[in-house]
């Protein structure tokens, strides 16, 4: 598979807004404005959805969504869609995608982490456009470290272009902002240090190239085995293999490893040359920790399984490009993610 990607972003470019999945409540809405005008002052105009209703788990019917959804991404006018953030059911729009026209449309950056993984690892599998697993429009305002990129950054980079992002060697787990009362926080408070971590305890050096996808194991485990989510799309070329990221987002182990095991049966590893695992601070089980039910379901894989990836709903975002050449090094001495827009 060819993967396209959108022309870089650059200041005066429309940027849209919208809920595919759950909306804004009233009590959050000064931030969803905070984060809004953040674009507005780096120059970037911005079309606000219809479908950012917070009353309910939904923000709009399922038709209304996904037709502000493809309105977006077929506007050529808006060269990038950010969501406020995931939510509960996205995996309602699937039928309402045109896929067909995304492959023919001149892409557009779709933005997102959680429940919008639902969207982006399709879009990118069935329709070949690059989507950015980073985060979502309530997080964009905070500042991030050095060693990462925010999502902004890499939209802007031209076709082509290769950057290198490594662990910041802190993250902060099941501790929130209080958004309805300091909207405009734009710093995190980290709560905890490390880097990444090697799951598999394999000894060697890891040095390996590949076509990156993944997303939010909860989510994309429901697509399991059907046409939306058949990797094959991208390493069925010979030559070609994968590097694919997962991360839990909240709930115990045990619902993570039978997760991890269905869509290992339905074939979304093969072809994967590693295996990143976000940082998570969803609950271990009473005789299984979320690092052992990983181990549970893909140990047997054979592969270099890195965990402790800011990939995940543990702040901060290290921003992933679905469809990008991945290149992952893990030693001694180095560890870092080298994408390229190519």
């Amino acid at each position: 598979m060819k993967i396209r990607y959108p022309r870089p972003l650059v200041r005066g470019d429309v940027i849209g807004v919208t809920s595919p999945s759950s909306g804004v409540p009233k009590p959050l809405v000064g931030r969803l404005h905070f984060a809004v005008q953040q674009l507005r002052e780096r120059g970037f105009e911005v079309d606000m959805g219809d479908c950012l209703d917070g009353s309910t788990h939904i923000s709009a019917p399922v038709e209304q969504r996904a037709g502000e959804l493809m309105r977006m991404l077929l506007d050529p006018k808006i060269k990038a869609v950010v969501p406020p953030w995931g939510g509960a059911t996205a995996i309602d729009l699937i039928p309402h995608l045109d896929f067909d026209a995304l492959k023919l449309a001149e892409p557009t950056w779709f933005v997102g982490y959680s429940d919008i993984s639902t969207l982006l690892t399709p879009i990118t599998l069935k329709a070949g456009l690059a989507t950015l697993h980073g985060s979502n429009l309530m997080d964009t305002p905070y500042r991030v470290p050095e060693s990462l990129m925010s999502w902004i950054d890499i939209a802007s980079l031209p076709s082509g272009a290769r950057f290198r992002q490594t662990s910041p060697g802190v993250h902060r787990v099941n501790d929130w902002d209080d958004w309805e009362n300091e909207p405009e926080v734009a710093y995190q408070a980290w709560n905890g240090n490390g880097g990444w971590e090697r799951l598999d305890k394999g000894q060697e050096d890891v040095d390996v190239t590949g076509h990156l996808i993944g997303g939010c194991i909860e989510t994309l485990a429901n697509l399991a085995g059907t046409p939306h989510l058949n990797t094959k799309a991208l390493w069925e070329d010979p030559g070609d293999s994968l590097i694919v990221y997962v991360e839990a987002s909240g709930v115990e182990a045990t619902t993570i490893c039978r997760h991890l095991h269905g869509m290992r049966l339905a074939g979304f590893f093969d072809g994967a040359k590693a295996i990143l695992v976000g940082r998570t601070g969803a609950p271990d089980s009473p005789a299984l920790t979320q690092s052992e039910a990983v181990l549970d379901a893909l140990g047997m894989l054979g592969i270099p399984i890195i965990g402790n990836v800011e990939c995940g709903h543990v702040p901060p975002q290290l921003p992933i490009v679905n469809g990008a050449q991945g290149h992952l090094v893990f030693n001694e001495n180095d560890q870092y993610l080298e994408q390229t827009l190519a």
